[in-house]
């Protein structure tokens, strides 16, 4: 085997094929075979031509400004300048333009990549390289978050003589893990020998991981670094859920048996009823950043400056420019000795927002800076946001979508779909919900199991799933209406946070649940109305999970459907093995 200077050489793969299997490797150009001198010294020559003539041109001009000699008569020396620095900004724009180029390119094109082992450079089955600096801007360059990746099913891998050399060099640390997609072009290959390397330094099997059928280059630089594999959650629907006049079948990606039985059960309780109805009642996110005085006295006169109304606009101004999509809507302040948090919350469209957020917080410390020059910025986020903890401000003040959604459940419903009554309903509530999560000191979680639906839903849209440490806050009450006969049943929820952009709503399987509920991608129309839509969803599943468990412990079928349902009589150690 082939070594260039004591390390393993990546080599070019070829994946077996049944019509060509005299496919050979394209001969490889050296971008550097065209120039006359060596590559880095070309690269040095250039550098030091374009700094050295243009101080030489701004000298000249400086001097004719001070003797008042006009601009446009020039000497033959600074025409000579001027023809160099066209060269060498000419150079240089080639040299770097063309990667950039190229990374646009490349990340639509399938073919693979294959590695020279004396230069490095990276060279395209149709004969077009890239430096080693370019083919890293090319590996990495970040997948729109408006474009949705379908994923390929690719021809098994193969694990070559070239690739083992390449394992064995991760093993022994002299190839780093997480470089070995720029390195290779290839993400699904890294995947692979990243696995592989892996298996051996830890002497365990990833048997039972899939590697097959996923789109790697969808999560290159934005949802998961150093992949082996992906984890395979069923997707379940529960539905059609009648809210608001409109029927939606929900998507829920769960490995707890009876959840989606049991919040089909609610929807279907709901449906017979006329539906449920829901209601935004305020939409901001929002981040909160720390910074410290030399004195509480200052940290209290930057509060007063924040929360002034007279500054709101200068502020908003600051802080608006960091997106089209991001609108601020007020700034609350608390301050402890020292220190100072201030609470920003604002608009962001059909994104989540929190880099939103961040980047408008930045831009508001950068302009209240010229004026309180001695503010120390300790960090962007101070937990006064607060963002995936549970927290009272967001309980209180409410963070993302604050929704609250109900409905009116009949009593002959309540008795043939849901097995019970109104009033052991209605008692069961207030021992359990409300009085005996005031006895376990609940915040935010005076429910029976919101959560679970919550976190199956943003699993199965792309959600971040800890986000389900805010977004599960939930109060459920019931009560009997018209005399008793029937059950008037509501959930509300001031942090459900969820986005139809960004992130992981942009991968296949994800895109596809969001598609299937009607809120993929951003609206054209009324920009945040589809991420408004999605969180009045999670409400409304909510309360349909809420109802049917709830009935289930008041007649006693928890544990029996558990038991039915929940529990499998396969043997998983044997099949796994």
């Amino acid at each position: 085997m082939d070594t260039h200077a004591g390390e393993p050489t990546l080599k070019p793969y070829l994946r077996h094929h049944h019509d060509h299997h005299d496919l050979q490797p394209p001969t490889s150009v050296k971008a550097s075979d065209a120039l006359p001198l060596p590559l880095y010294l070309t690269n040095g020559l250039f550098f030091g031509l374009f700094f050295s003539v243009a101080y030489f041109l701004l000298h000249r001009w400086r001097e004719k400004i001070r003797n008042s000699t006009p601009l446009h008569i020039i000497t033959f020396p600074e025409i000579a300048g001027i023809v160099c620095l066209a060269a060498s900004v000419i150079y240089l724009l080639g040299f770097f333009g063309i990667g950039v180029v190229q990374s646009f390119i490349s990340r639509g094109s399938h073919d693979s990549w294959d590695v020279e082992e004396d230069s490095n450079v990276m060279i395209k089955k149709n004969g077009i390289g890239c430096t080693p600096a370019e083919s890293l801007a090319c590996t990495l360059a970040p997948v729109s978050r408006e474009r949705v990746v379908a994923p390929t099913i690719q021809e098994p891998l193969i694990l070559s003589g070239d690739d083992e050399e390449v394992i064995k060099g991760v093993v022994s640390g002299t190839i780093p893990s997480y470089s070995l997609e720029s390195k290779l072009g290839d993400c699904k290959r890294a995947a692979a020998i990243r696995r592989e390397a892996l298996q051996r330094m830890t002497g365990r099997s990833m048997e039972g991981l899939p590697l097959e059928g996923f789109d790697y280059e969808s999560i290159l630089g934005q949802c998961c670094e150093m992949p082996v594999g992906f984890v395979q959650i069923p997707v379940g629907i529960a539905g059609p859920l009648l809210l608001n006049g409109t029927e939606y079948m929900v998507p829920m990606a769960t490995t707890e048996g009876c959840l989606v039985a049991s919040t089909n059960r609610g929807c279907k309780a709901i449906y017979a009823s006329g539906g449920a109805s829901s209601m935004l009642l305020k939409d901001a996110m929002t981040r909160a950043p720390v910074v410290r005085f030399g004195t509480a006295k200052r940290a209290a006169e930057l509060k007063f400056f924040v929360e002034d109304p007279a500054n709101f606009d200068a502020l908003s101004v600051a802080f608006n420019r960091s997106s089209r999509f991001g609108r601020l809507q007020n700034i609350k302040c608390a301050v402890a000795g020292k220190n100072l948090y201030m609470r920003f919350s604002c608009s962001t469209g059909d994104a989540m927002g929190m880099n939103m957020v961040s980047k408008g917080v930045q831009n508001v410390l950068d302009y209240v800076q010229t004026d309180f020059p001695d503010m120390d910025i300790i960090g962007i986020s101070g937990n006064f946001c607060s963002d995936k903890k549970p927290a009272a401000v967001n309980w209180i003040e409410g963070r993302g979508k604050s929704v609250i959604c109900e409905a009116i459940i009949k009593e002959e419903v309540v008795q043939k779909v849901l097995k019970t009554n109104i009033d052991t309903l209605v008692e069961l509530n207030m021992l359990k919900n409300l009085a005996g999560s005031a006895m376990a000191g609940a915040l935010g979680g005076f429910n029976a199991h919101a959560s679970n639906i919550v976190s199956a839903v943003y699993i199965a849209t792309g959600q971040d799933p800890a986000q389900n440490v805010e977004s599960s806050h939930c109060i459920t009450m019931m009560e009997a209406v018209n005399d008793g006969k029937d059950l008037h049943i509501s959930v509300t929820m001031p942090s459900i946070e969820v986005g139809t952009v960004g992130g992981g709503t942009q991968l296949a399987s994800q895109s596809a649940c969001l598609n299937l509920l009607g809120v993929k991608g951003a609206s054209k129309d009324s920009p945040g109305s589809n991420s408004r839509l999605l969180a009045t969803i999670v409400a409304g599943s909510v309360l349909a999970g809420e109802l049917s468990l709830m009935s289930a412990i008041a007649a006693g079928q928890l544990v029996r459907s558990h038991m039915k349902y929940n529990r499998s009589s396969k043997d998983v150690s044997k099949i796994a093995s």
